[in-house]
């Protein structure tokens, strides 16, 4: 047993065969499809390839003369529709705060916050029965420098921001962008020598970068979630994540037990 404590965490996790088990969060995370977990004391399984599945048969080219029409895509939405590429830009700069460069970073360290989402805001009462009532985007940034999460409503068709909230200790699910970056992250430190080695001994080839890795990323918040050791003790406040990652076409290697410090950008483990 002292073996295998020593064993690294980057485990493969094999096919269907092991199931989610522990803790009531992990009870209210749902894995990717496909994706299998196992949590044993080492927090490492033996190694196994998920089998990739078996495509279906191929329905060949359309017949000739038969094209798929597509919805043009105008500047403006109406009612509900989805907000446009255009809507979804204006939004979002109308949003961004007007700050002194360097006021705020993204996950990188950049200037600027950390886009998260940008969606369509429901209509108030007083507009709800108007034939064309006023479109309004919902858009969110992660500051990493003062570890802020801001929410701002725009009406898109008076081009205003009507609306801001600011929030300290709120962490939403973690955007794809963050997931990459904590991925990097874990790749680079000490702690990812388990990950390293995993991949390695799936595709016989070293891990330089996040690009042959799909991840996705879920928060950990801490003490929220229970004991948290020393080196986590300010998750919650800090942006800390978790990640599924899986080679890409490849079998999944269990990475939960590390958890990354996004707005400190280190590396620990759990328990």
């Amino acid at each position: 047993m002292r073996h295998l404590m020593h064993r690294h965490l980057g485990k493969v996790l094999a096919g269907a065969a092991l199931a989610l088990t522990g803790t009531a969060l992990m009870a209210a995370i749902t894995l990717p499809a496909g994706a299998d977990a196992a949590g044993g004391a080492s927090g490492r399984s033996r190694p196994g390839a998920v089998s990739p599945s078996v495509p279906g048969p191929d329905p060949g080219p359309p017949p000739p003369g038969v094209v798929e029409a597509t919805r043009p895509q105008g500047e403006r939405g109406r009612g509900r529709d989805p907000l446009t590429d255009d809507e979804l830009r204006r939004a979002r700069d109308l949003a961004l705060p007007r700050t002194r460069r360097g006021a705020a970073a993204d996950v990188t360290g950049r200037s600027g916050p950390e886009p998260l989402t940008t969606d369509l805001a429901e209509p108030t009462p007083a507009e709800a029965g108007l034939a064309d009532p006023p479109r309004r985007a919902l858009v969110s940034f992660y500051d990493y420098r003062s570890d802020t999460y801001r929410t701002t409503t725009v009406n898109l068709t008076t081009s205003k921001v009507e609306s801001t909230d600011t929030q300290h200790g709120v962490q939403p699910p973690p955007s794809h962008a963050e997931a990459v970056e904590a991925s990097r992250l874990l790749i680079a430190a000490p702690l990812g020598a388990g990950l390293r080695q995993d991949y390695r001994e799936a595709t016989g080839r070293d891990l330089t970068g996040p690009d042959p890795l799909a991840v996705t990323g879920f928060v950990y918040r801490g003490r929220a979630e229970g004991e948290a050791p020393g080196a986590l003790a300010d998750c919650g406040e800090h942006r800390c994540i978790r990640l599924f990652t899986k080679v890409k076409d490849g079998p999944w290697i269990d990475t939960r037990r590390l958890v990354i410090d996004l707005s400190a950008r280190t590396v620990a483990r759990l328990g």
